[in-house]
Order: C-alpha cells, then structure tokens, then sequence
C-alpha cells in the first residue's frame, strides 16, 4: 500500500498560487454631519412655500415695506438638503421624484436619504399626541 503525504502537497500548492487581497468595497455614506442635522432641524419649522421661487410682486412688496426672513441657504448642497427635509417634514415618505433627483444629484446617498426619513418619521410620531 502506497502513502500520499497530502499535507505537504497542500503547502507546496499554496506557495505557487498567487494571493488576491481582496479589494476595499466602497460603503455608501449613511451619516450626516452635525452642520447638515442642524439644517434638518431647522426645515422642522419651515413651510412649503420656502421652497417656491419668490414671485416678483413679493420681491418688490420685500423691497417697499422690508424684507421678510429669507430661509434657503447659500450652500447649494446644504439647500438641497433643506428643501428635502421640508418635504419630509410635510409630507414624509411621499416626496416628488424630481426632489429625490435633486437630492442625490447635490451629492447625497440614498442611505442618507433613508437616514434622514427614519429620523424624521420617529421625530413625527413622537410629536404626535398620544390618545
């Protein structure tokens, strides 16, 4: 009977094969940063008209009698945020797919979109008076 020393076939087989390591996989970003939760925050209280364009008789009736608080930001990544947290906050997971668009194409993930609607949604049925 002949012996097969498999043990040491397996060490010189593992020497000769090339090592892969594997390669980094890429996680989509889920958090936002403190600056962008404040601005979440804030759309808390804004109304939907924040997000229409001023028309020109608001602008000039501004211009007359002083000019109201305006709320959209100057970063345009940061507005993007805004404006779909105040969509959020009115209408919660019934958002335009325009917005979505403009949302994600501002740089954002769809794991950031999904954070910031599961800490809307719990902040809403939280506010929500219990019977």
């Amino acid at each position: 009977m002949a012996y097969i020393d498999f043990a040491a076939r397996h060490d010189e087989l593992s020497t000769l094969a090339p090592r892969h390591d594997p390669l980094p996989v890429e996680t989509p970003a889920t958090q936002l940063s403190a600056l962008e939760w404040s601005v979440v925050a804030i759309a808390r209280n804004d109304r939907l008209s924040s997000l229409r364009q001023p028309s020109r008789i608001s602008v000039a009736m501004g211009g007359l009698f002083g000019s109201r608080h305006n709320p959209r930001l100057a970063d345009s990544k940061l507005e993007a945020l805004r404006r779909m947290a105040v969509l959020s906050w009115h209408h919660g997971y019934t958002v335009p797919s325009s917005a979505l668009t403009a949302f994600t194409d501002a740089g954002y993930t769809m794991a950031q979109y999904e954070t910031l609607l599961g800490s809307i949604a719990s902040a809403r049925v939280a506010r929500k008076p219990q019977a």
